[in-house]
């Protein structure tokens, strides 16, 4: 066993014995402690928590990835994620908390005076939630697969049964301060090796303002600078410029803020605390904490990047020692090649390793073997031969533009790199700038933290939802709260079981699949909660109908580029630019939904009577200060 490995064994279990404790110690008795932790946690406490539940694999692993690999186009997941966190300060923790509910379904359908409407609002959250939780499966299986040792699969069984005891057992008790203690085991894990590279690089301990400061190996030039032409010259976009079109920026940033401030296994939160003006506290505490990790993510992105392609590129473009010996590629590459989210081809057979960007050459080579494949394997010979054709053409085209292109000079025949997976990154970085290993064992185990805080979370709401909102709330009225405990538990090992097969076969990268969860949370919790709130003349009529066709529509969206129900295979469109509507994403389309969500729901509603008084006058109670009167002259 190596060094590195005993000390990813050593503080990876010191931090499961950690979870373990206290999710024993924690075990909830009743079900407002499985649901709500008694509804008795401190404000910076729950602040904490609520940051560790929201920060998912997706901020810790994922966001530098995208921000490492598409620069200043990624800032949207900076200012659409933390934004949102504003909005649900604002215009719905405290709402909500005043209302006095267990769970989000619960408010909907006391609201809307429907079962209906919660059902649909269960519906829509499980859906959402299992979408959410398969990016924490994945992130699961990345981290555990290369510090561990063990397969992918093996990883995400692993990372199911702890997710399971202290989910299962302790509940929201137990999940809020597992959180905690999360919360402070990836927060430095993600901090201390950006410390170290930030010194590294620049000389400045500050990674925040590393990132604008000159390099530290006498060039005096910038780090962005010096990124820029990096990049540039291996034929790649440059990093501080604009690529992707502003209306697909406006619509992700808008998805991932109102998807934000309708998450339900996040409203939740704000149901633990004892006051109103605690909702709001808590939520300003949850945006300090979370700052922490969501300043320092832009440094470390640009840093890995730039470390990786000096790892790589380590002459001049062109000359003859300026790429890397394939053999003497660094161990870390050997690493996490066995994971096989990074991969290399000598496709010039010169033993050495080219890694510039060729365009859409590497993809039509694997198009191209995917549909000769496809065309010996097929029954039904005539439409895989008019694949194969087509992509037959596509490399051709490719084929014919990377001859043309600058680096065809250096004998080069394509990317290979073949494969640098996003979701690396950050778990890379210590290792690509060699750190000491007990660094690197500290990432390991934030990494961790970072899935399995936010799994449990969704897991707990995906429980609560289906015990608490279908079975005591509209199917089984009267079953005894022993039962609703054991209902709510077998719901989570059903959850898990399922999220852990999707988990092995996810539709996109941890953040990509994480944006597509934002997106059905911005179609169909938002609008409703929102409506809720703040119009007394939206009925039940127009909140089901609303979220139907809101949910239904991003979904119908969402599958047409990416497969139904995610199978590869099912997609109706390559998902390009080209064939988006008005040049909108899939993981950016939730704004759209709710648009229509909010459409629907309010033509429904002016078309059908108004709610009854009583109806009218909580949600005028739930927005006025308790203790408010009528203003009088002086």
């Amino acid at each position: 066993m190596t060094e590195l490995q005993i000390w990813t064994y050593a503080v990876v279990g010191l931090s499961f014995a950690l979870y373990f404790y206290i999710a024993f110690k924690a075990q909830a008795g009743s079900t407002s402690e499985f649901y709500v932790a008694g509804g008795g946690v401190h404000p910076i406490a729950n602040g904490m928590a609520t940051a560790a539940d929201w920060m998912s694999a997706a901020s810790f692993i994922s966001m530098a990835g995208i921000i490492a690999f598409k620069g200043y186009d990624a800032s949207v997941y900076l200012m659409g994620w933390t934004g949102g966190y504003v909005l649900m300060a604002m215009l719905l923790a405290p709402y909500l908390r005043k209302f006095g509910k267990f769970t989000v379904p619960e408010f909907v359908g006391d609201r809307y005076y429907s079962k209906t409407a919660r059902i649909v609002a269960v519906i829509c959250l499980v859906i959402i939630s299992l979408t959410y939780v398969v990016g924490q499966m994945k992130g699961v299986g990345v981290t555990f697969s290369r510090f561990l040792g063990v397969s992918m699969e093996v990883g995400l069984v692993v990372g199911m049964v702890i997710v399971f005891f202290y989910s299962a057992f302790g509940g929201m008790k137990g999940i809020t301060y597992t959180q905690i203690a999360q919360y402070v085991v990836l927060i430095l894990a993600y901090t201390i090796p950006a410390i170290f590279i930030s010194l590294q690089l620049t000389g400045n301990p500050v990674p925040q303002l590393g990132l604008g400061s000159q390099l530290a190996d006498g060039s005096n030039m910038y780090l962005l600078d010096k990124l820029d032409q990096v990049v540039t010259d291996l034929g790649f976009k440059s990093y501080t410029d604009k690529h992707d079109s502003t209306i697909n920026l406006f619509f992700l940033t808008m998805t991932l803020m109102i998807g934000t401030a309708g998450l339900p296994h996040v409203i939740i939160r704000f149901f633990t605390v004892p006051k109103v003006a605690d909702a709001r506290s808590s939520a300003g505490w949850a945006l300090i904490f979370i700052a922490i990790l969501y300043t320092t993510a832009p440094a470390i992105g640009a840093m890995a990047r730039l470390n990786l392609m000096n790892t790589v590129q380590i002459g001049p473009v062109g000359a003859a020692d300026g790429n890397l010996v394939i053999e003497e590629r660094p161990q870390w590459m050997k690493n996490w090649e066995a994971t096989k989210l990074i991969a290399f081809a000598d496709k010039n057979g010169d033993g050495r390793l080219q890694y510039y960007n060729d365009g859409a050459l590497s993809k039509a080579q694997a198009d191209f073997a995917a549909a000769e494949k496809a065309l010996a394997d097929a029954t039904d010979k005539t439409k895989a031969q008019a694949a194969f054709d087509k992509a037959q053409a596509a490399l051709d085209k490719a084929n014919t533009d990377a001859a043309a292109s600058k680096f065809a000079g250096y004998g080069w025949k394509g990317n290979e790199m073949t494969k640098v997976d996003n979701d690396i990154m950050v778990l890379a970085n210590p290792e690509i700038a060699k750190l000491p290993n007990w660094v690197i064992a500290l990432v390991a185990a934030g990494g961790i933290a970072a899935a399995l805080s936010t799994a449990a979370g969704l897991l707990l709401a995906i429980a609560s939802a289906i015990s608490h909102d279908l079975m005591k709330g509209i199917f089984t009225p009267n079953i005894t709260e022993k039962t609703e405990l054991m209902a709510s538990r077998i719901a989570i090992t059903i959850a898990i079981l399922l999220a852990g097969y999707m988990g092995l076969n996810p539709p996109g990268f941890a953040a990509e699949v994480v944006a597509l969860a934002f997106g059905l949370a911005a179609s169909s919790i938002f609008p409703v909660l929102m409506m809720g709130i703040f119009s007394k003349r939206v009925n039940n009529y127009g909140a089901v109908l609303g979220m139907l066709a809101g949910i239904g529509t991003t979904l119908v969206y969402i599958f047409w580029f990416k497969g139904w129900f995610f199978v590869k295979g099912t997609e109706m469109a390559a998902n390009v630019p080209a064939n988006w509507f008005l040049g909108i994403s899939p993981e950016a389309f939730g704004t759209v939904g709710a648009l229509v969500n909010f459409a629907v729901a309010i033509i429904v509603s002016r078309m059908t009577a108004p709610p009854p008084a009583h109806i009218q006058e909580l949600v005028e109670s739930v927005r006025i200060p308790r203790g408010a009167g009528t203003a009088i002259a002086h």
